[in-house]
């Protein structure tokens, strides 16, 4: 791994190796192995770093996979292109797998995007059409327990379904449609019992701040960090949808953030190298930070 210093307000920015991922997305820290996963949607590729050691190593999946919660039972649970499956990482070069449910709405030419679990371990991910330009509002938001299977679409109506996150206690619930004729977060009131959101309204227009909404996480103060995608920037907002603060790093695309660490005072940043030119050599990095606040740690799916 090697390190940067930037102008952000982070003063020291680190990148994990040499790799540059097509589509990196979903990062995600695991106490239990101490170790970061993300995947890289394109390449059908999870990977897993041991910050300890430096070592990396990476799984291969039969396709799209494109957001990852772990398992309170042990392996992960994942959104993919045609449906929620559930994963088990071994010995061999490609994860183990198994489909728990597919939605009836998911049609030809679209997939799984952003998801996580809720506070109560319920894993939550939207779909959309693969192809950004047709902007086709087909996509749906999803529930999953094993109790109840999948549930209906609960949010409907979205282009890019993107910026899934809670509040520290868990009765906000924010969302974001990340295309660029949307670029809005909306934020609802989320019945911890019965995990149903309602109440949707506007949170932040990210029509009047540089980037587009794409992948975020809750911080221990309750803000919503977004990373702002094509403007090469993090943006904190307070949860009454105040900006306070901008980070920007070294690549035009990053895609999603999430804490983590022992002390979960660390933010691993992936990124896009898709439709880059290749020169940029920042494009499709993935990057760790220490922006000097805590996060939360991730629910694993009730299983």
């Amino acid at each position: 791994m090697s390190m940067m210093n930037t102008g952000a307000q982070s003063s020291q920015i680190e990148r994990v190796s040499d790799l540059r991922c097509t589509v990196g997305e979903s990062p995600l820290w695991s106490s239990a192995d101490a170790a970061w996963y993300w995947v890289d949607i394109v390449a059908r590729t999870i990977w897993r770093l041991d910050p300890a050691s430096g070592q990396l190593r990476h799984w291969t999946t039969s396709e799209m996979v494109a957001c990852l919660a772990e398992k309170r039972s042990g392996g992960l649970i994942a959104g993919m292109e045609s449906g929620i499956f559930s994963l088990v990482l071994g010995d061999a070069e490609a994860a183990q797998e198994q489909r728990l449910a597919s939605p009836a709405e998911l049609g030809p030419g679209m997939r799984f995007n952003d998801g996580r679990c809720d506070r109560q371990g319920r894993f939550w991910s939207g779909t959309m059409v693969m192809d950004m330009a047709a902007a086709r509002p087909a996509g749906h938001l999803y529930r999953y327990t094993m109790e109840q299977g999948l549930s209906a679409p609960v949010v409907s109506d979205l282009i890019v379904q993107n910026g899934l996150a809670w509040s520290p206690d868990g009765r906000t619930m924010y969302l974001s449609d990340s295309h660029g004729t949307r670029q809005l977060i909306w934020a609802f009131d989320y019945d911890t019992d019965s995990g149903m959101p309602s109440g949707q309204r506007l949170f932040v227009d990210m029509n009047a701040h540089p980037g587009r909404p794409d992948g975020a996480a809750v911080d221990s103060d309750g803000c919503y960090w977004i990373c702002g995608n094509d403007a090469g920037c993090i943006l904190r907002f307070t949860p009454d949808g105040r900006l306070d603060r901008r980070i920007d790093l070294p690549m035009t695309k990053p895609s999603m953030c999430s804490f983590g660490g022992p002390e979960l005072d660390t933010l691993l940043v992936t990124s896009i190298s898709a439709g880059i030119p290749e020169s940029d050599t920042w494009a499709g990095a993935v990057l760790m930070l220490r922006p000097g606040v805590r996060g939360l740690a991730e629910t694993r799916f009730a299983d």
